[in-house]
């Protein structure tokens, strides 16, 4: 047996012992291999939850309903909003973990009228030594259970399961949450996030898998993957890019030459935002036809 089959085993195992868990549900893979793993061991007393709100993007929420039907697990949605929280808003160095603070308080309320005690995330073991972490803080204060921790499962140990369970999302790059497009000190507002989910669905129409679009104070800051920077660049896609980004309710357009770079507007950055934006393409520049 693999070092990676054995740690499947064991967090099987693990999860058969528990009478009930929900599972924190985004659809992304960690979580997803975490749900494959509770319904293979507990099946129906195994319960998928996803938490809907104004930083998830309506894509995600049909992503994790899709999902959710691959493996058979039971799926249920709660509503909450972190623009209810002020300090959520202020968008300080700690708005992840009020983040994952109230997220995973509407899980634990959930599986409070579903009688379950445990509730389920999906940390990995690679997740820990990723430098500004504060969501991981709220999941050890709250005692959520990380199985794929627990078990010391890495970030391509979770790839490989999810393959095992043929799972649609075992490449799926990785999403976090709307809010982590706007920079640090800049508050968080439905209007942000609101034309960063739109300016993202147009990317995502227009055939790109890795990019984020950064919204500083009104002017959209475009990452792709490195892979796509090259289809980024080509005139068409400039042009594009300005009318109908700017249409989603932006000032002003720009491509980071960069590319996708996780945190890059996170506090722990090197650079400042100032440095970020002067290192872009500007998409209103004119381009040779």
């Amino acid at each position: 047996m693999s070092a990676v089959a054995e740690k499947m085993a064991a967090a099987r195992e693990d999860l058969a012992s528990r009478d009930g868990v929900v599972v924190a549900f985004s659809g992304g893979v960690d979580s997803s291999v975490v749900a494959a793993l509770a319904y293979d061991a507990l099946g129906d007393d195994a319960v998928a939850c996803t938490a809907k709100s104004e930083t998830l993007p309506a894509e995600e929420l049909q992503d994790a309903t899709r999902v959710a039907e691959e493996i058979g697990i039971r799926h249920e949605i709660v509503e909450f909003s972190e623009l209810d929280s002020d300090e959520f808003i202020q968008n300080d160095d700690m708005r992840c973990y009020h983040c994952r603070s109230m997220r995973l308080g509407a899980m634990y309320d959930r599986a409070r009228e579903l009688d379950i005690d445990v509730v389920c995330d999906g940390t990995n073991a690679s997740d820990v030594g990723e430098g500004h972490r504060p969501g991981l803080r709220a999941v050890d204060e709250l005692d959520a259970y990380s199985p794929l921790l627990e078990q010391d499962i890495e970030k391509e140990e979770v790839r490989e399961i999810a393959r095992e369970y043929d799972l649609s999302v075992a490449d799926k790059p990785s999403m976090a949450c709307l809010s982590s497009r706007i920079p640090t000190g800049l508050e968080v507002t439905e209007e942000r996030l609101s034309r960063v989910e739109k300016a993202e669905r147009l990317l995502r129409t227009w055939g790109f898998e890795q990019f984020r679009v950064r919204d500083h104070d009104g002017l959209a800051r475009i990452e792709v993957g490195e892979d796509e920077l090259e289809t980024a660049l080509d005139p068409d896609f400039v042009r594009a890019a300005r009318d109908h980004v700017e249409d989603c309710g932006f000032d002003h357009v720009t491509l980071d030459l960069h590319g996708y770079q996780t945190g890059s507007v996170s506090p722990e950055d090197e650079e400042s935002e100032e440095d970020v934006v002067s290192n872009v393409f500007d998409a209103d520049y004119p381009t040779a036809e």
